[in-house]
């Protein structure tokens, strides 16, 4: 059977070794075989003793051989899931002088955020003592920013910072080569090599649904595996150190079993039910699912715990749905404590078994559960998706890489070790300057993006590559010295007209570097020392047109009235733009109608009404049946202790006090001033009356009195 696909599931407990047969339908199982190591040769999915590994995936190969009467000298495995490394890393560059324009310029940035996530996990590494080789087999762009703003491509936008997140995944050299020894020594090749997590996606979550976030987690012996999927791609992979060994020892220690009959007591529970057990001190007793659930609570809900803030850690959230597979995910319970963890519903949380792999034919009976999900995805992702190892040459050096995925030229340069950033030419020399008064640097052109030429072609580093490809990479051209005019660095420099009390003026800016006056269109050099005479305010026109008076008539006029300090704005200039007051630092703009009417001098009488004082006081009487006004001065106003008349002027700043007669009340006399009567003419006696009553010259006279004289 030439079509036969023979895929081993190395594990921590047991190795499982699959015939499967590719057809038109999609697969079919033909047989399995499950051995269970004898010793601790497993650690955590990795290899410690490959001559005792290798030991038993002869006897699973030679038992199938008999079984089928083939040869078999090929096998597809799987690298363990928990050997993976992944690491979220953000990276900025400065594009205020120059926009990445290109998606090239894009790629190269990505690639310098994953060479700084390999240079973290190598830190990491070292920090732990841990001499590891990694090596990069793939990333995801998370999301672009802009100035702190997500954004959906970087290509031909504006702005000061572009920053790229990635999430990059590592492989530990020696998880293969381990692998490769122990195949080697029962006899085997390599035929195709997959990712443990990737093979039990890529028959559960097919590409359709990984737009999905989901969770699926491998539950062994001795680790949980956890994979995320989310935006079609999977975004991370974890693990946890506590799986089924530790359910195991919880059974152990509350019924007082030995590990081995621990481990007999959890199958069989798992599969029928309930068992019979006995304990070290010979009592025999029945357990049932229920009862067992009960006793190790507290296993089942640290190890639903861990693996929930695990996949909380790498998700940042909770997913969607999670999928449990392994021999571990059939723990009693489980699935309902990591959806209580999650917060997620009940039937978010499932285990899935081998019915859940479509296109998939049985001829012979599997054991019940999720145990050989992860065998057969091993066997069908290894053919679909397998990892080769590729030759290439960068810079004369050659270079392997694991081709997991359609390789790229980015791909060569990270495994070549080649920081993407040392790569760019190198910014030309800046120019300093000083612009009124203050220093301002002009940066040089931005040096070019690397030279990237494969088999003598340039091409771009998303290009693809093939195993013996010779690639070179030469350093881009430097930058050079800014060539910058003098009108680049200026906001606006035209020049418009005004009109000031009616007469048209041109506003425009002047230019001067190292005193000397230029055009706009100068070319600056290094050192230049730069002055703009730029009018842009009212204070700026004045200024400039030496128009100092103005200035001193806006002051408040000011008085000092009886030795207090007065200001009365209504007296002083005023400046207008457009007919409406204006403020010093108002911008004047193109055809702006200015006005100005200088401080004036003041009548006293204006100042008495400003200062609201009455300098006389008035009645209203009947006189003989005719209406007289009365009036009397009360209040004088002198300057230089002369008395002012209300016509009098005064100037700003003029000190004025106030003088105020004592009797203010009018008396009957006072109103021969405003009348006359013709004594010659009188006869006989004299009678005075006031409201129809006698009265004397003396008499004080108030508002709407009645008065009368008769003879």
């Amino acid at each position: 059977m030439d079509n036969t696909i023979f895929t081993l599931d190395i594990g921590t407990r047991s190795v499982i070794g699959l015939l499967l047969v590719e057809n038109d339908q999609g697969y079919k199982l033909i047989d399995y075989v499950m051995i269970e190591h004898e010793e601790r040769s497993m650690l955590d999915g990795q290899i410690h003793d490959v001559v005792l590994v290798s030991e038993v995936i002869k006897k699973v190969k030679s038992e199938l051989e008999n079984r089928h009467s083939l040869h078999l000298d090929r096998v597809c495995v799987a690298a363990a899931g928990r050997a993976l490394k992944t690491k979220r890393t953000k990276i900025s560059k400065d594009i205020d002088q120059q926009p990445l324009m290109e998606k090239e310029d894009i790629l190269f940035l990505e690639l310098n955020a994953v060479q700084q996530a390999q240079y973290d996990l190598a830190l990491e590494e070292e920090n732990l003592n841990n001499q590891i080789h990694y090596y990069c087999v793939g990333y995801s762009v998370l999301q672009y920013q802009l100035d702190n703003e997500l954004i959906g491509s970087l290509i031909d936008q504006q702005g000061k910072i572009a920053e790229v997140e990635i999430i990059a995944t590592f492989l530990p050299k020696i998880v293969v080569e381990s692998l490769l020894s122990a195949l080697q020594r029962a006899g085997l090749e390599m035929e195709a090599l997959t990712l443990e997590p990737i093979a039990t996606i890529n028959v559960l979550i097919p590409e359709s649904m990984r737009r999905l976030n989901i969770a699926l987690v491998d539950i062994g012996a001795g680790t949980s595996d956890i994979a995320l999927t989310d935006q079609g791609t999977i975004t991370a992979y974890g693990m946890v150190s506590k799986a089924g060994d530790e359910i195991t020892e919880a059974i152990s220690d509350h019924y007082l079993l030995d590990f081995n009959e621990a481990e007999r007591v959890k199958r069989d529970l798992t599969e029928y039910g309930e068992a019979t057990l006995t304990d070290i001190l010979g009592f025999e007793e029945t357990v049932t699912l229920d009862e067992l659930a009960k006793a190790i609570a507290p296993a089942i809900e640290t190890l639903a715990q861990e693996i929930a803030d695990q996949i909380i850690l790498l998700n940042n959230q909770a997913p969607k749905a999670v999928m449990l597979v392994g021999g571990g995910s059939l723990t009693p319970r489980l699935t309902h404590a990591i959806a209580r963890k999650l917060k997620l519903p009940d039937n978010r949380v499932a285990t899935r078994g081998v019915d859940a792999i479509k296109n998939l034919e049985t001829l012979v009976k599997l054991p019940s559960g999720p145990t050989f999900i992860t065998p057969i995805g091993i066997g069908i992702a290894a053919k679909q998706n397998p990892v080769h190892y590729i030759s290439v040459t960068v810079n004369d050096r050659a270079v392997r890489l694991f081709d997991m995925k359609q390789l790229t030229v980015g791909d060569c340069l990270l495994a070549a070790g080649i920081h993407i950033d040392k790569m760019y030419g190198r910014p030309g020399m800046a120019y300093i300057i000083t612009f009124n008064n203050q220093t301002i640097t002009l940066p040089g052109t931005y040096g070019k993006a690397p030279q990237v030429i494969l088999n003598g072609k340039e091409i771009n580093i998303d290009h693809p590559i093939k195993h013996g490809d010779k690639l070179k990479v030469k350093k881009g051209d430097d930058g050079k010295e800014p060539i910058v005019s003098l009108k680049e660095i200026i906001d606006d420099y035209q020049s418009f007209h005004i009109t000031f009390n009616g007469e048209s003026d041109i506003i425009k800016p002047e230019f001067l570097v190292n005193d000397k006056r230029v055009t706009a269109d100068y070319i600056l050099k290094d050192h230049d020392q730069v002055r703009l005479i730029k009018i842009k305010t009212l204070a700026d026109w004045i200024d400039n047109k030496g128009k100092q008076q103005i200035l001193d008539d806006l002051t408040p006029f000011t008085i000092y009235l009886d030795g207090q300090k007065i200001e009365l704005k209504q007296f002083s200039g005023q400046l207008k733009i457009n007919g409406r007051l204006a403020e010093l630092n108002q911008q004047v703009m193109p055809d702006d109608q200015i006005s100005f009417s200088p401080m004036k001098q003041v009548s006293i009488i204006e100042l008495l009404d400003a200062l609201n004082l009455h300098s006389e006081i008035e009645i209203n009487v009947n006189f003989n049946g005719e209406a007289v006004r009365l009036s009397k001065k009360v209040l004088t106003i002198l300057q230089n202790n002369q008395p002012l008349k209300h016509t009098d002027l005064i100037n700003t700043e003029a000190k004025l006090t106030t003088q105020t007669l004592e009797n203010q009340n009018f008396i009957f006399q006072d109103l021969f001033r405003f009348i006359s009567i013709d004594l010659s003419k009188v006869k006989g006696n004299l009678q005075i009356l006031k409201n129809g009553k006698p009265a004397t010259f003396l008499d004080p006279l108030t508002n709407n009195d009645q008065i009368e004289i008769k003879f």
